[in-house]
């Protein structure tokens, strides 16, 4: 065994339940833990998880000096770096592997170039309940339906004998190893929009702890119902923490598996856990799915290139008070409350009949909990293109969704402020009001905040038109 091992961090900033971390730290007198930092899976893509990168790696790097672990950001790419490893280096490097196609791919490369030069390596399962492969039909072919994908996942997982405790051991002296390094801030995006994400999080595997720990304790007995209500905090919020690996769904797992009474919370809470666990099987036994649009048919969907009306959409200026104040969420907060998440989707894809691609890309870009195998997914479900998905006729009407959902208007008068003073009854459609009640409450639909850029009942007629065109085809 090589005398230093090196800890490749990707999506595991955390101490506990690590098994690349412990087995490192195990197995060797010195450990380094390594960030490579590549441009190409960032820029211009995802702005908003610069800062989380951030955070993570700023947090982390404190927390594996107690342990006498350095942690080095290096820039670049990962094969050309890895390889400058040689045999005389006596290196062995260690990680937890990504659920992604192309990730997987890179891996196998990275995995040749590694026997190759004769360096020692090893990885370990990631942050999931099981593997993909594990979970099949009988006859050995994937699931494409959520249900049945989950009674079978949940069983093989339930049958699994318990996880090992993964053990950190602490190092007797730090040291370096790469020559050329960046600070975690080096990672920054140039524009300063997500200063203001500081108001919103705190990032680190404690604070995880701490959202799970309230979350079944204070949420989870209602979540059922509560999660549907945007002005409360009835999610878990604990998405970009899943997703950057400050905590391991199996310990999530766990300590939901302890709670004495599990009601209806409970249960949709855990078939969250099996949502993104189905996304990743589907994204890895049906690798198109990443690519376009997983039923075929939908390739001769007539969508419209509106290039005002995606710009509307996105900066929360479609007149739709609803729409508006989710996509003024994410732009705010970097995260977007999930039953909005379907009404903002269904209203790009089916009111303006905009690719949802463009929805995708859009939110790859501005979540902080962007996960792309989720991602990919949810924009396929909303679009009727996706396996199981929505179907396609199944259009939200979004003043209805704000009527029930938001009934007082706190969400979006949290979000759209210029709507304050708009009575609950006009709220979801204040373009209703008569223009005397708009000049007394100084909000002149319009001016002050924008009329409706499509007619619900037009846009909704013309979608289904459009759906229907596939059929004669």
């Amino acid at each position: 065994m090589s005398s230093t091992g090196i800890f490749w961090i990707r999506e595991d900033f955390r101490i506990e339940n690590n098994p690349a971390l412990s087995f490192a730290t195990q197995n060797h007198d010195n450990v380094i833990a390594l960030y490579i930092y590549n441009n190409n899976d960032f820029d211009n893509k995802r702005e908003a998880q610069k800062w989380w990168v951030f955070k993570s790696l700023e947090t982390l790097k404190k927390e594996l000096s107690d342990y006498k672990i350095n942690l080095e950001i290096v820039k670049g790419d990962e094969l050309e770096i890895f390889s400058k490893f040689n045999k005389k280096d006596k290196l062995s490097v260690y990680w937890n592997k990504i659920y992604e196609p192309d990730v997987i791919a890179k891996g196998k490369k990275i995995r040749d170039l590694f026997i190759k030069n004769e360096i020692n390596y090893k990885y370990f399962k990631g942050n999931i309940l099981n593997e993909f492969q594990e979970i099949t039909k009988n006859d050995g072919t994937p699931f494409k339906v959520f249900s049945p994908f989950w009674r079978n996942a949940e069983q093989v997982y339930l049958n699994k004998p318990l996880s090992k405790n993964y053990i950190v051991k602490k190092k007797t002296k730090k040291i370096s190893f790469f020559k050329k390094c960046i600070e975690p801030n080096d990672i920054l995006p140039k524009k300063n929009w997500y200063k203001k994400f500081d108001k919103y999080w705190k990032v680190s595997e404690n604070d995880s702890k701490k959202i799970l720990k309230n979350l079944i304790e204070n949420k989870i007995k209602d979540y059922g119902t509560s999660r549907d209500i945007p002005s409360i905090e009835g999610t878990s919020k604990l998405s970009p923490y899943i997703k950057h690996g400050q905590i391991h769904v199996d310990s999530i797992w766990k300590k939901c598996s302890e709670i004495k009474s599990k009601g209806i919370g409970y249960r949709k809470y855990i078939n969250e856990l099996g949502w993104r666990e189905f996304s990743h099987s589907l994204i890895n036994y049906f690798p198109e799915f990443l690519k376009g649009n997983f039923r075929k048919e939908f390739d001769k969907f007539p969508w419209a290139k509106n290039e005002k009306f995606l710009k509307a959409w996105k900066k929360g200026m479609t007149g739709y008070p609803i729409v508006d104040a989710g996509m003024r969420e994410l732009y705010e907060t970097g995260w977007m409350h999930n039953r909005i998440r379907m009404v903002v989707g269904s209203f790009l894809v089916k009111h303006l009949r905009i690719n949802w691609t463009e929805g995708e890309k859009h939110f790859r870009n501005c979540l902080l909990d962007f996960n792309k195998a989720n991602n990919v997914a949810q924009w396929q479900w909303v679009a009727g293109c996706g396996a199981d998905a929505s179907p396609y006729f199944r259009i939200f009407n979004p003043i209805l969704q704000g009527e029930k959902f938001d009934k007082e208007g706190i969400y979006v008068k949290k979000w759209v402020p210029e709507l304050k003073n708009v009575p609950n009854k006009f709220i979801h459609k204040p373009w209703e009001m008569e223009l005397k009640y708009q000049e007394a409450i100084k909000t002149i639909i319009g001016k002050d905040y924008p009329g409706p850029i499509v007619v619900h009942e037009k846009a909704r007629a013309a979608a289904l038109e459009a759906f229907q065109s596939l059929k004669k085809k």
